[in-house]
């Protein structure tokens, strides 16, 4: 065999042994000062034995930080940081083909977004790196509700938008939730696609967070129903909330049934779906964006009165320093103001009666 024809060879099976996937499917941990906490990290490759597994971690507006890296199966890795020993430790299992960091005696400058990440050769032998797992660190003082799962409510298309656009808008709005890190996305109730979709930003409400997310459904869609899955670390159970929305079919129908003649018959009732299995609402002629738009634009409006406010300030700053530094002593002002009459005597001069 030729050099050539050897290194193709080996060429196509390094990459057929190479690391293909890093998924870490938690994206957030909240806990507290002194406490440790685990990271997962599953790895999808041929050669799990031979991988080198490496954590980073990035902390806000700073640079990428290696922190450890673990090959063996049978034994853990161990590194210091920050002064502390053992505060890290890294293992992996070959059982379930994944990779833990553990990181102990959490302290408020451990606050960061935690990566695993391995050599991917049919990458150009590139890192690939998992999505990610913030790291929150709750302050002693503060009090969290028992339950800080995101509290959803649904919001309908109005029959009004559904004629005059040919599409409805399902909106699902998520409150009361801790910490901050939410995945929202939608699907149809028996698809596995996630579906194109908008959402608004995460915003602070007293010690908690809302987010609101809205799909549009067109008219070739309005007979399928659809679920805006929320993925939290507080979930119950640690499994996804699965919303289910009507279809905008049923939903017409449920209106129209609403305001017909009272002499329908009791099977028929029956027959209308049932809307209303969670606290829901019918939008009626007020745009999907409303209550997003609102809670931003007082935002703005109250930044806006505060720059108006301090600009007034210093303009009023400005005068009162001009006035003091023109008259900074008292018989300064006197002797000029006097100069000044004794010019005006002198240019016009009194006349005799």
């Amino acid at each position: 065999m030729s050099l050539l024809e050897t290194f193709t060879f080996l060429s196509f099976w390094a990459v057929g042994l190479g690391l293909s996937e890093v998924e870490q499917s938690q994206i957030s941990i909240s806990t507290e000062v002194k406490k440790s906490i685990k990271i997962h990290c599953k790895i999808t490759s041929s050669d799990f034995e031979g991988e080198y597994i490496h954590w980073y971690r990035q902390k806000p507006k700073k640079a990428l930080e290696h922190l450890i890296s673990v090959s063996s199966t049978k034994s853990p890795a161990r590194a210091s940081l920050g002064g502390r020993k053992n505060k890290l430790e890294a293992r992996k299992y070959s059982q379930t083909s994944t990779s833990v960091l553990t990181v102990n005696f959490i302290e408020n400058e451990d606050v960061a977004i935690y990566y695993c990440a391995g050599w991917a050769p049919h990458s150009g032998w590139s890192k690939k790196f998992g999505e990610g797992t913030k790291l929150t660190v709750i302050p002693s003082d503060r009090r969290l509700p028992a339950d800080i799962s995101p509290k959803p409510t649904i919001f309908l298309p109005s029959i009004a938008e559904i004629k005059r656009h040919k599409a409805g808008t399902h909106l699902c709005l998520l409150e009361n939730f801790f910490p901050d890190v939410i995945k929202v996305y939608w699907k149809e109730k028996n698809g596995n696609r996630i579906l194109e979709s908008q959402e608004g930003k995460t915003m602070k409400t007293s010690d908690t967070y809302m987010k609101l997310s809205w799909l549009t459904v067109t008219e070739r869609s309005m007979d399928k129903e659809h679920k805006c899955i929320v993925q939290h670390e507080k979930n119950k159970g640690g499994v996804d909330q699965e919303i289910l929305f009507p279809s905008v079919n049923q939903v017409v129908a449920s209106m129209t049934t609403t305001i017909a003649p009272t002499t329908a018959s009791t099977t028929e009732k029956r027959n209308v779906p049932a809307i209303i299995s969670r606290k829901v609402c019918l939008k009626d002629e007020i745009s999907p964006l409303q209550l997003q738009l609102s809670n931003v634009s007082a935002y703005y409006t109250y930044l806006l009165l505060l720059l108006k406010g301090a600009v007034y300030f210093a303009i009023i700053a400005f005068g009162l320093f001009r006035r003091t530094e023109d008259c900074d002593m008292e018989t300064v002002c006197n002797r000029r103001w006097q100069k000044e009459v004794n010019w005006s005597s002198f240019i016009f001069p009194k006349s005799d009666r």
